[in-house]
């Protein structure tokens, strides 16, 4: 088994012990139709609606980083990321939503799924009763997954790229530099610390990790049911 090996644990440890988990949820029913165009545009506003609500609990995930930083460094990570989510991503979002018919005073009012509550309650909860590494184990399907998602489906022979698909933007958006990076950025972060856990702990965060990615799925789940 992985615990018994000499090669450090890494991201890919916790992904290897729950790659049932891990490939059902990026390579969900909902983000091969969503590649191929043929997603229903109900789902997609569904989703995008709740991804805006998932957006200001992932903001209070990332105020919660800067609490539990232990040095100048993992303050100046969770301090970026948050201003990052607060001053460009949520404006982002709320003009691509108005872009699909959804405009901010609707986004304002709307009623949170029992997905989101689940979901971004959980990670919260991860943060508040562990420490920093708990809570980025715990972002860890969100953000690293959909970085790994939009590689995947950008490679894949039934995506449909350009003017032919409705959601070719969102794709372009997890596909590109920037978002790439920061996931990259993450995954490295994450590899550094989880080389120095024990056994016992790697089993803590594996199955926190798993969690979070079967929230993930539920995620993505809802978005296919609203249609």
């Amino acid at each position: 088994m992985t615990r018994h090996s000499h090669t450090p644990a890494s991201l890919d440890t916790l992904i290897r012990r729950h790659e049932a988990s891990w490939l059902a949820y990026c390579r969900h029913d909902f983000v091969r139709q969503l590649a191929a165009g043929a997603l229903p545009a109900a789902a997609f506003r569904h989703y995008l609606k709740q991804d805006y609500l998932f957006l200001i609990h992932f903001a209070r995930a990332w105020g919660l980083a800067v609490y539990k930083s232990r040095d100048i460094g993992e303050l100046r990570q969770g301090c970026d990321s948050l201003k990052a989510i607060v001053d460009l991503e949520m404006q982002l979002h709320v003009d691509y939503c108005r872009q699909w018919g959804i405009p901010e005073t609707e986004l304002a009012e709307l009623p949170e799924a029992t997905q989101t509550m689940a979901y971004t309650r959980y990670v919260l909860d991860a943060g508040l009763r562990g420490d920093l590494l708990d809570l980025h184990v715990a972002l860890a399907p969100c953000l690293i997954g959909y970085a790994d998602i939009a590689l995947w489906l950008r490679d894949q022979p039934f995506t449909v790229q350009g003017a032919g698909n409705p959601y070719a933007s969102w794709l372009d958006m997890y596909a590109g530099e920037e978002f790439q990076a920061a996931a990259d950025q993450e995954r490295r972060w994450l590899d550094a610390r989880l080389a120095e856990q024990s056994p016992r702990r790697l089993d803590e965060l594996a199955r926190l990790f798993h969690d979070a990615t079967r929230l993930e799925i539920d995620f993505w789940q809802m978005g296919l049911d609203a249609a």
